[in-house]
Protein backbone atom coordinates (compact mmCIF):
# COMPACT_ATOMS: atom_id res chain seq x y z
CA UNK A 1 0.00 0.00 0.00
CA UNK A 2 1.18 3.74 -0.88
CA UNK A 3 0.17 7.17 -0.96
CA UNK A 4 1.55 9.21 -4.02
CA UNK A 5 0.43 13.39 -5.17
CA UNK A 6 1.92 16.13 -7.04
CA UNK A 7 1.66 20.26 -7.08
CA UNK A 8 2.40 21.89 -10.16
CA UNK A 9 2.98 25.33 -10.12
CA UNK A 10 5.26 28.40 -11.63
CA UNK A 11 7.05 25.97 -13.91
CA UNK A 12 8.21 23.56 -11.04
CA UNK A 13 6.35 20.22 -9.31
CA UNK A 14 6.65 19.05 -6.15
CA UNK A 15 6.48 15.11 -6.09
CA UNK A 16 5.87 13.14 -2.62
CA UNK A 17 5.05 9.30 -1.42
CA UNK A 18 5.38 6.92 1.10
CA UNK A 19 6.25 3.71 0.21
CA UNK A 20 3.92 1.49 2.60
CA UNK A 21 5.45 -2.73 2.43
CA UNK A 22 5.35 -5.99 5.14
CA UNK A 23 7.70 -5.06 8.20
CA UNK A 24 10.95 -6.65 8.05
CA UNK A 25 11.67 -5.92 4.52
CA UNK A 26 14.28 -2.80 4.15
CA UNK A 27 14.23 0.05 1.62
CA UNK A 28 17.55 1.80 0.69
CA UNK A 29 17.95 4.85 -1.49
CA UNK A 30 20.80 5.35 -3.80
CA UNK A 31 21.81 7.35 -7.12
CA UNK A 32 22.18 5.44 -10.37
CA UNK A 33 24.13 7.06 -13.21
CA UNK A 34 23.09 6.86 -16.63
CA UNK A 35 23.97 3.67 -18.79
CA UNK A 36 24.57 3.39 -22.20
CA UNK A 37 22.11 1.27 -24.52
CA UNK A 38 23.38 -2.49 -25.56
CA UNK A 39 23.10 -6.00 -24.33
CA UNK A 40 20.14 -6.65 -21.73
CA UNK A 41 18.91 -5.85 -18.31
CA UNK A 42 17.56 -7.84 -16.06
CA UNK A 43 14.51 -6.95 -14.40
CA UNK A 44 13.03 -9.09 -11.10
CA UNK A 45 12.00 -12.02 -13.83
CA UNK A 46 12.81 -10.71 -17.22
CA UNK A 47 15.61 -9.92 -19.43
CA UNK A 48 15.05 -7.30 -21.51
CA UNK A 49 16.86 -5.67 -24.67
CA UNK A 50 19.05 -2.33 -22.85
CA UNK A 51 18.22 0.45 -24.34
CA UNK A 52 20.15 2.49 -22.01
CA UNK A 53 19.09 4.63 -18.77
CA UNK A 54 18.73 7.95 -17.56
CA UNK A 55 20.50 8.78 -14.08
CA UNK A 56 18.22 8.60 -11.50
CA UNK A 57 17.58 8.35 -7.53
CA UNK A 58 15.59 5.06 -6.39
CA UNK A 59 14.01 4.12 -3.39
CA UNK A 60 13.62 0.39 -3.74
CA UNK A 61 13.02 -2.64 -1.29
CA UNK A 62 16.47 -4.33 -1.58
CA UNK A 63 15.24 -7.43 -2.77
CA UNK A 64 13.83 -5.73 -5.91
CA UNK A 65 15.23 -4.72 -9.28
CA UNK A 66 12.96 -2.06 -9.48
CA UNK A 67 11.55 0.88 -7.52
CA UNK A 68 8.92 1.93 -5.40
CA UNK A 69 9.19 5.55 -6.18
CA UNK A 70 12.27 7.87 -8.30
CA UNK A 71 13.23 10.74 -10.03
CA UNK A 72 15.65 10.85 -12.83
CA UNK A 73 17.91 13.59 -14.37
CA UNK A 74 15.05 15.36 -16.55
CA UNK A 75 12.81 16.22 -13.65
CA UNK A 76 10.66 12.81 -13.87
CA UNK A 77 9.29 11.13 -11.12
CA UNK A 78 7.13 7.91 -10.79
CA UNK A 79 5.38 6.33 -7.67
CA UNK A 80 3.24 3.42 -8.03
CA UNK A 81 -0.01 1.87 -5.50
CA UNK A 82 -1.39 -1.70 -5.80
CA UNK A 83 -4.85 -1.85 -6.82
CA UNK A 84 -7.42 -4.46 -6.67
CA UNK A 85 -9.40 -5.55 -9.68
CA UNK A 86 -11.39 -8.22 -11.15
CA UNK A 87 -8.71 -9.40 -13.20
CA UNK A 88 -6.95 -11.89 -10.35
CA UNK A 89 -3.03 -11.29 -10.27
CA UNK A 90 -2.25 -14.93 -8.63
CA UNK A 91 -2.17 -16.75 -11.78
CA UNK A 92 -0.58 -14.42 -14.09
CA UNK A 93 2.83 -15.97 -15.38
CA UNK A 94 6.46 -13.99 -13.43
CA UNK A 95 6.23 -10.75 -15.58
CA UNK A 96 6.96 -7.23 -15.30
CA UNK A 97 6.05 -5.92 -11.77
CA UNK A 98 4.83 -2.61 -10.69
CA UNK A 99 8.31 -1.66 -9.23
CA UNK A 100 10.18 -2.86 -12.84
CA UNK A 101 7.63 -0.63 -14.45
CA UNK A 102 8.25 2.23 -12.23
CA UNK A 103 11.98 2.49 -12.97
CA UNK A 104 12.28 1.48 -16.32
CA UNK A 105 9.77 4.73 -17.26
CA UNK A 106 12.26 6.55 -15.04
CA UNK A 107 15.31 5.24 -17.04
CA UNK A 108 13.43 5.82 -20.36
CA UNK A 109 10.92 8.88 -20.42
CA UNK A 110 12.55 12.32 -20.90
CA UNK A 111 9.16 13.63 -19.70
CA UNK A 112 6.28 13.06 -17.96
CA UNK A 113 4.38 11.86 -21.08
CA UNK A 114 7.48 9.98 -22.48
CA UNK A 115 7.46 7.21 -19.13
CA UNK A 116 3.56 6.84 -19.95
CA UNK A 117 4.10 5.90 -23.28
CA UNK A 118 7.74 3.46 -21.71
CA UNK A 119 5.49 2.30 -19.00
CA UNK A 120 2.32 1.17 -21.47
CA UNK A 121 4.59 0.19 -24.08
CA UNK A 122 6.13 -2.44 -21.62
CA UNK A 123 2.99 -3.42 -20.23
CA UNK A 124 1.53 -4.10 -23.72
CA UNK A 125 4.23 -5.92 -24.78
CA UNK A 126 5.73 -8.28 -21.60
CA UNK A 127 2.58 -8.21 -19.36
CA UNK A 128 2.32 -7.31 -16.05
CA UNK A 129 2.76 -10.75 -13.04
CA UNK A 130 5.11 -12.08 -10.08
CA UNK A 131 5.08 -11.77 -6.82
CA UNK A 132 6.11 -8.39 -5.65
CA UNK A 133 5.26 -9.12 -1.66
CA UNK A 134 7.79 -11.84 -0.91
CA UNK A 135 6.27 -11.74 2.68
CA UNK A 136 3.37 -12.20 2.26
CA UNK A 137 4.17 -14.12 -1.54
CA UNK A 138 1.49 -11.16 -2.86
CA UNK A 139 1.42 -10.45 -6.85
CA UNK A 140 -0.62 -7.64 -7.89
CA UNK A 141 -1.86 -4.79 -10.20
CA UNK A 142 -0.41 -1.01 -10.03
CA UNK A 143 -1.59 2.08 -10.46
CA UNK A 144 0.78 5.16 -11.51
CA UNK A 145 1.13 8.94 -10.28
CA UNK A 146 3.84 10.69 -13.14
CA UNK A 147 4.89 13.97 -13.68
CA UNK A 148 7.87 16.12 -14.54
CA UNK A 149 7.79 20.17 -13.63
CA UNK A 150 4.97 20.71 -16.42
CA UNK A 151 2.37 18.02 -16.48
CA UNK A 152 1.48 14.63 -14.21
CA UNK A 153 -0.62 11.80 -15.39
CA UNK A 154 -2.86 9.30 -13.37
CA UNK A 155 -2.05 5.71 -15.17
CA UNK A 156 -3.89 2.36 -13.64
CA UNK A 157 -3.97 -1.07 -15.07
CA UNK A 158 -5.73 -4.40 -14.68
CA UNK A 159 -3.23 -7.17 -16.45
CA UNK A 160 -2.37 -5.71 -19.63
CA UNK A 161 -5.44 -3.78 -19.55
CA UNK A 162 -4.21 0.57 -18.84
CA UNK A 163 -6.22 4.02 -19.24
CA UNK A 164 -4.80 7.07 -18.28
CA UNK A 165 -5.09 11.08 -17.64
CA UNK A 166 -3.43 14.14 -17.33
CA UNK A 167 -4.08 15.88 -13.91
CA UNK A 168 -4.24 19.57 -13.70
CA UNK A 169 -2.67 21.66 -11.24
CA UNK A 170 -1.39 17.94 -9.88
CA UNK A 171 -3.67 15.06 -7.56
CA UNK A 172 -3.42 11.95 -5.49
CA UNK A 173 -3.44 8.55 -5.79
CA UNK A 174 -4.03 5.63 -3.22
CA UNK A 175 -4.58 1.96 -3.08
CA UNK A 176 -7.65 2.06 -5.62
CA UNK A 177 -8.85 3.07 -9.17
CA UNK A 178 -9.44 6.66 -9.18
CA UNK A 179 -10.52 7.05 -13.27
CA UNK A 180 -14.17 6.53 -14.39
CA UNK A 181 -14.72 7.50 -18.07
CA UNK A 182 -12.59 10.38 -18.25
CA UNK A 183 -9.45 9.05 -19.41
CA UNK A 184 -7.59 10.16 -22.23
CA UNK A 185 -5.25 7.72 -23.46
CA UNK A 186 -5.85 3.20 -22.87
CA UNK A 187 -5.04 0.45 -24.65
CA UNK A 188 -6.18 -0.83 -27.66
CA UNK A 189 -8.64 -3.63 -26.20
CA UNK A 190 -9.98 -0.79 -23.72
CA UNK A 191 -13.44 0.32 -25.77
CA UNK A 192 -14.62 4.16 -25.75
CA UNK A 193 -16.31 5.48 -22.82
CA UNK A 194 -15.43 2.73 -20.62
CA UNK A 195 -15.62 3.41 -16.95
CA UNK A 196 -12.72 1.87 -15.50
CA UNK A 197 -14.31 1.88 -12.04
CA UNK A 198 -16.29 -1.55 -13.56
CA UNK A 199 -12.38 -2.99 -13.35
CA UNK A 200 -12.69 -2.61 -9.54
CA UNK A 201 -12.97 -5.70 -7.87
CA UNK A 202 -16.48 -5.35 -6.34
CA UNK A 203 -15.95 -8.19 -3.15
CA UNK A 204 -12.81 -5.53 -1.59
CA UNK A 205 -13.71 -2.83 0.71
CA UNK A 206 -11.65 0.56 -0.81
CA UNK A 207 -11.79 1.46 2.48
CA UNK A 208 -8.04 1.29 3.63
CA UNK A 209 -7.45 3.74 0.79
CA UNK A 210 -10.52 5.93 1.05
CA UNK A 211 -9.46 7.73 3.91
CA UNK A 212 -5.44 8.35 2.90
CA UNK A 213 -6.93 9.02 -0.86
CA UNK A 214 -9.13 12.17 0.94
CA UNK A 215 -6.01 13.25 2.81
CA UNK A 216 -4.01 13.07 -0.23
CA UNK A 217 -6.72 15.08 -2.23
CA UNK A 218 -7.03 17.95 0.50
CA UNK A 219 -3.21 18.51 0.84
CA UNK A 220 -3.08 19.25 -2.93
CA UNK A 221 -6.56 21.34 -3.08
CA UNK A 222 -5.39 22.95 0.18
CA UNK A 223 -1.77 24.26 -1.38
CA UNK A 224 -1.58 28.39 -2.36
CA UNK A 225 -0.92 29.33 -5.16
CA UNK A 226 2.79 31.65 -6.05
CA UNK A 227 6.04 30.14 -5.36
CA UNK A 228 5.30 28.65 -1.66
CA UNK A 229 3.31 25.84 -3.40
CA UNK A 230 5.62 23.58 -3.80
CA UNK A 231 7.46 24.36 -0.30
CA UNK A 232 8.69 20.87 0.67
CA UNK A 233 8.06 21.37 4.33
CA UNK A 234 4.08 20.86 4.55
CA UNK A 235 4.70 17.70 2.29
CA UNK A 236 6.73 16.64 5.12
CA UNK A 237 4.23 17.02 7.60
CA UNK A 238 1.30 15.52 5.18
CA UNK A 239 3.31 12.57 5.08
CA UNK A 240 3.37 12.12 8.90
CA UNK A 241 -0.06 12.47 8.92
CA UNK A 242 -1.25 10.26 11.69
CA UNK A 243 -4.75 10.78 11.14
CA UNK A 244 -5.52 14.45 12.71
CA UNK A 245 -4.07 16.31 9.94
CA UNK A 246 -0.41 17.34 8.98
CA UNK A 247 2.24 17.84 11.72
CA UNK A 248 6.32 17.69 12.16
CA UNK A 249 7.15 20.09 9.45
CA UNK A 250 10.94 20.55 9.27
CA UNK A 251 11.84 22.74 11.74
CA UNK A 252 8.44 23.81 12.87
CA UNK A 253 7.15 23.30 16.65
CA UNK A 254 4.06 21.93 17.70
CA UNK A 255 2.05 18.70 19.46
CA UNK A 256 3.81 15.31 18.49
CA UNK A 257 1.14 13.10 17.33
CA UNK A 258 1.42 9.41 18.00
CA UNK A 259 0.09 6.57 15.81
CA UNK A 260 -3.91 5.21 15.94
CA UNK A 261 -4.30 2.77 18.36
CA UNK A 262 -6.81 1.02 16.05
CA UNK A 263 -7.12 0.66 12.13
CA UNK A 264 -10.54 -0.79 11.93
CA UNK A 265 -11.40 -4.46 11.00
CA UNK A 266 -11.91 -2.71 7.15
CA UNK A 267 -8.54 -0.70 7.36
CA UNK A 268 -10.56 2.63 7.30
CA UNK A 269 -8.39 3.80 10.30
CA UNK A 270 -5.33 3.18 8.15
CA UNK A 271 -3.47 6.63 8.44
CA UNK A 272 -0.87 8.03 5.77
CA UNK A 273 2.07 7.72 8.11
CA UNK A 274 1.20 3.74 7.62
CA UNK A 275 1.58 1.51 10.80
CA UNK A 276 -0.61 -1.74 11.08
CA UNK A 277 0.70 -3.84 13.08
CA UNK A 278 3.13 -6.81 12.54
CA UNK A 279 1.42 -6.49 8.85
CA UNK A 280 2.28 -2.91 6.82
CA UNK A 281 4.12 0.33 7.64
CA UNK A 282 5.40 2.72 5.77
CA UNK A 283 8.54 1.59 4.88
CA UNK A 284 10.60 4.50 2.86
CA UNK A 285 9.40 7.80 2.21
CA UNK A 286 10.17 10.66 -0.08
CA UNK A 287 9.72 14.67 -1.36
CA UNK A 288 11.08 16.18 -4.50
CA UNK A 289 10.97 19.62 -6.38
CA UNK A 290 11.17 19.24 -9.92
CA UNK A 291 12.16 22.36 -11.84
CA UNK A 292 12.34 23.13 -15.64
CA UNK A 293 15.42 23.09 -17.08
CA UNK A 294 17.54 26.29 -16.59
CA UNK A 295 15.44 26.82 -13.14
CA UNK A 296 18.40 25.04 -11.11
CA UNK A 297 18.97 21.51 -9.89
CA UNK A 298 15.89 19.78 -8.18
CA UNK A 299 16.37 18.65 -4.93
CA UNK A 300 14.70 15.90 -3.31
CA UNK A 301 14.46 14.73 0.81
CA UNK A 302 13.98 10.94 1.46
CA UNK A 303 13.62 9.07 4.45
CA UNK A 304 14.20 5.51 5.96
CA UNK A 305 11.50 3.90 7.59
CA UNK A 306 8.10 5.68 9.34
CA UNK A 307 7.89 9.59 8.42
CA UNK A 308 7.16 9.83 11.86
CA UNK A 309 10.27 7.92 13.38
CA UNK A 310 12.71 9.05 10.73
CA UNK A 311 14.42 12.18 9.34
CA UNK A 312 14.30 13.90 5.62
CA UNK A 313 17.79 14.03 4.32
CA UNK A 314 18.44 16.55 1.68
CA UNK A 315 19.59 15.11 -1.40
CA UNK A 316 20.60 16.74 -4.66
CA UNK A 317 18.88 15.38 -8.13
CA UNK A 318 20.70 14.59 -10.92
CA UNK A 319 20.48 16.81 -13.98
CA UNK A 320 21.70 17.99 -17.42
CA UNK A 321 23.40 21.13 -18.58
CA UNK A 322 25.15 22.24 -21.78
CA UNK A 323 24.14 21.82 -25.48
CA UNK A 324 25.65 17.80 -25.09
CA UNK A 325 23.55 17.66 -22.14
CA UNK A 326 26.44 17.15 -19.96
CA UNK A 327 25.29 14.71 -17.29
CA UNK A 328 25.93 16.33 -13.75
CA UNK A 329 25.69 13.37 -10.87
CA UNK A 330 23.18 13.54 -7.71
CA UNK A 331 24.58 13.58 -4.48
CA UNK A 332 23.42 11.09 -2.20
CA UNK A 333 24.26 10.21 1.16
CA UNK A 334 25.98 7.14 1.33
CA UNK A 335 23.89 6.08 4.66
CA UNK A 336 20.50 5.98 2.69
CA UNK A 337 21.69 3.32 0.57
CA UNK A 338 22.52 1.15 4.06
CA UNK A 339 20.07 -1.74 4.60
CA UNK A 340 21.49 -1.43 8.63
CA UNK A 341 20.73 1.83 8.78
CA UNK A 342 17.32 1.31 7.12
CA UNK A 343 16.67 -1.46 9.65
CA UNK A 344 17.71 0.75 12.85
CA UNK A 345 15.04 3.33 11.41
CA UNK A 346 12.19 0.82 10.74
CA UNK A 347 13.01 -0.41 14.28
CA UNK A 348 12.47 3.14 15.60
CA UNK A 349 8.99 3.26 13.71
CA UNK A 350 7.73 -0.11 15.02
CA UNK A 351 8.55 1.39 18.74
CA UNK A 352 7.25 4.63 18.33
CA UNK A 353 3.76 2.72 17.26
CA UNK A 354 3.50 0.70 20.65
CA UNK A 355 5.48 1.94 23.57
CA UNK A 356 3.62 4.89 24.66
CA UNK A 357 5.37 8.10 24.83
CA UNK A 358 8.13 6.67 22.41
CA UNK A 359 7.68 9.40 19.83
CA UNK A 360 7.47 11.84 21.56
CA UNK A 361 11.12 11.02 23.04
CA UNK A 362 12.57 10.03 19.04
CA UNK A 363 11.29 13.34 17.80
CA UNK A 364 13.24 15.42 20.26
CA UNK A 365 16.52 13.73 18.86
CA UNK A 366 15.27 13.62 14.69
CA UNK A 367 13.46 17.05 14.76
CA UNK A 368 16.59 19.59 15.74
CA UNK A 369 18.95 16.69 13.46
CA UNK A 370 16.66 17.20 10.39
CA UNK A 371 16.07 20.97 11.08
CA UNK A 372 19.68 21.29 10.81
CA UNK A 373 20.60 19.37 7.85
CA UNK A 374 17.77 21.64 6.22
CA UNK A 375 18.81 24.82 7.28
CA UNK A 376 22.59 23.85 6.47
CA UNK A 377 21.51 21.81 2.76
CA UNK A 378 19.23 25.28 1.61
CA UNK A 379 22.72 27.64 2.28
CA UNK A 380 24.34 25.43 -0.43
CA UNK A 381 22.98 26.56 -3.61
CA UNK A 382 24.15 24.59 -6.53
CA UNK A 383 27.74 24.46 -5.01
CA UNK A 384 28.19 20.49 -5.97
CA UNK A 385 31.85 19.81 -4.35
CA UNK A 386 29.94 21.33 -1.35
CA UNK A 387 26.79 18.79 -1.69
CA UNK A 388 29.35 15.93 -1.88
CA UNK A 389 30.52 17.07 0.94
CA UNK A 390 27.13 17.58 2.96
CA UNK A 391 26.44 13.71 1.39
CA UNK A 392 29.45 12.48 2.90
CA UNK A 393 28.97 14.11 6.48
CA UNK A 394 25.22 12.67 6.74
CA UNK A 395 26.24 9.51 7.52
CA UNK A 396 27.83 10.30 10.97
CA UNK A 397 25.01 12.29 12.36
CA UNK A 398 22.52 9.68 11.61
CA UNK A 399 24.79 7.24 13.47
CA UNK A 400 24.64 9.65 16.48
CA UNK A 401 21.16 10.13 16.49
CA UNK A 402 20.41 6.35 16.23
CA UNK A 403 23.26 5.58 18.96
CA UNK A 404 21.06 8.18 21.44
CA UNK A 405 18.07 5.89 20.56
CA UNK A 406 19.15 2.66 20.69
CA UNK A 407 17.40 1.64 23.78
CA UNK A 408 13.50 1.68 22.04
CA UNK A 409 14.88 -0.27 18.71
CA UNK A 410 16.47 -3.00 20.85
CA UNK A 411 13.21 -2.98 22.94
CA UNK A 412 11.21 -3.70 19.53
CA UNK A 413 10.11 -6.71 18.72
CA UNK A 414 11.23 -7.90 15.50
CA UNK A 415 9.63 -10.24 13.02
CA UNK A 416 9.66 -13.78 13.09
CA UNK A 417 12.41 -15.71 12.29
CA UNK A 418 10.72 -16.55 8.73
CA UNK A 419 10.09 -13.11 8.00
CA UNK A 420 6.34 -13.39 8.28
CA UNK A 421 4.94 -10.52 10.11
CA UNK A 422 1.69 -12.10 11.44
CA UNK A 423 -1.60 -12.07 10.11
CA UNK A 424 -2.63 -11.26 6.31
CA UNK A 425 -4.12 -7.49 6.84
CA UNK A 426 -5.64 -5.13 3.95
CA UNK A 427 -3.47 -5.73 1.56
CA UNK A 428 -5.28 -8.42 -0.05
Amino acid sequence: MCDTLCVLGGGAALFAKNSDRPVGEDQVVAAHPRRRAGGTVRTQYLELPDTGAHATVLSRPTWLWGAEHGVNEHGVAVGNEMVLTVDDPGPAPAALIGMDLVRLGLERGADARGAVDVITALLERHGQGGVADAVHGLAYWSSFLVCDPLEAWVLETSGRRWAARPLAGGGAISNRLILRDDWTLAARDVAPGTDIDSWRDPSSSTAFADGRLAAGRAFVAGRPAGARRCDPRPAVAHLRDHGTGPWGAPGGDGEVVPAPADTGVDGAGITVCMHVADVEVTAASMVAELRVGGGGRGRAWAALGSPCASVYVPLLLPGTSGRGRHPEPAAVPGALGDAGVARRFAALGRAAARTPGALGRIRSVLGPLEAALWDEAEGIGADAARWAAFAEGVGASLASALDALDDLAAADVPPGPDGAPGPTGPSR
